[in-house]
């Protein structure tokens, strides 16, 4: 009698020590469960006041706000993931300097630095391995023309930081076709941008259509120039090619109808 209760008693106990072990395997299941929940979720993105404030401000050329339906600032500078204090680098601004009037604010009131570069091989302005970003808008299609695509990129990836970015805005031509025909009209493909910055080390980190336009279809007798802001209307004096001939004004209305031009936004990273 005494070994069966002894037994009975031991039984218990196995089953006491099994419970315990499935909830504590249950309770460990979950909390393995909760972090790998946590670790999925995405962050919290801040929205950048002092971006739109720069933005928005009225020291802005009227001019350049009207651009801003085309030119999405405040979308495409966060999708290249410009925030405050960074060092951004702009090739090539122009005169008009329609970025500039947005980063060069931003950057002063951030604690960061906006830097102008005209001629990146001759000098990038920062030090080496110092630049949070560099900025490229509507440019790839002068430098094929003149050959300077290789060493331009080049410079670009040595000024960047490890894990800095390249932010391209560009015309975009349909794929397939040689950029040496394309180029003269003001567009390139998106894959002609990638191999170039690919083959500078860069990696293509993402790409947005926040800057396509469909109605554009490249067909246009003054090139990527007869859309505005452009809007060429009329052949250049003495120009040998293209249109002899000034557009009607239907025609004239009929491109500004399009609007600016079908482009392509893409973000490279250097290598961390």
């Amino acid at each position: 009698m005494r070994a069966s209760k002894l037994a009975f008693l031991g039984t218990l106990a196995l089953m006491a020590t099994v419970a315990t072990a499935c909830q504590a395997s249950t309770e460990a299941s979950e909390a393995r469960a909760d972090t790998r929940q946590a670790s999925a979720t995405p962050p919290v993105l801040q929205e950048d006041t002092v971006l739109q404030a720069a933005i928005a401000s009225t020291t802005r050329p009227a001019t350049d706000v009207a651009r801003d339906r085309y030119r999405h600032p405040y979308e495409t500078l966060t999708f290249w993931g410009l925030t405050p204090g960074q060092t951004v680098v702009e090739i090539s601004p122009g005169r008009g300097g329609w970025w500039t009037a947005i980063l060069q604010p931003y950057a002063a009131a951030t604690g960061g630095r906006y830097v102008p570069v005209s001629n990146p091989v001759e000098s990038m302005v920062v030090e080496d391995g110092t630049a949070d970003m560099v900025l490229v808008a509507r440019a790839f299609h002068n430098w094929h023309r003149a050959g300077r695509t290789e060493p331009f990129m080049q410079a670009f990836f040595k000024a960047l930081k490890p894990g800095g970015v390249l932010a391209v805005e560009q015309h975009r031509a349909a794929e397939g076709l040689n950029p040496d025909q394309t180029a003269p009209t003001g567009y390139v493909s998106e894959s002609h941008v990638i191999k170039a910055a690919e083959a500078a080390g860069f990696v293509l980190d993402a790409r947005s259509e926040l800057n396509a336009n469909p109605r554009d279809d490249r067909d246009h007798p003054f090139g990527v120039w007869t859309l505005p802001p452009v809007r060429t209307s009329a052949p250049a004096q003495g120009a040998t090619t293209g249109r002899t001939t000034p557009l009607t004004e239907a025609e004239r209305a009929e491109y500004d109808a399009i609007g600016e031009s079908d482009r392509m936004t893409l973000r490279f990273r250097k290598p961390a």
